[in-house]
């Protein structure tokens, strides 16, 4: 299990999230994140979402995935796991 936290960021603003949440794996991580994508661009607002990005880190603050809150869905692309993060979610 370990610590991970998701920022959301545009060229304009980033909200930080100083909580985070606990995980067993990369994929309960990846299955949080498409939630909190869901929750913010599936809810009537006046946000535009479309430049959005939401960043999911590890407790070391390196970058575990990527998901773009795109109005067309929620279509993630993986990034490069850093080194031992495996070990770390194990």
């Amino acid at each position: 299990m370990t610590q991970v936290y998701f920022h959301c960021s545009n060229t304009k603003k980033v909200f930080v999230d100083y909580r985070g949440a606990v995980v067993n794996d990369l994929a309960d991580a990846r299955d949080q994140a498409t939630l909190i994508v869901r929750s913010l661009t599936e809810v009537g607002n006046l946000e535009d979402w479309r430049d959005w990005v939401l960043h999911v880190s590890d407790d070391l603050g390196d970058d575990v995935r990527q998901l773009p809150l795109s109005g067309k869905g929620v279509a993630g692309r993986e990034r490069r796991k850093p080194e031992g993060l495996e070990r770390r979610l194990a």
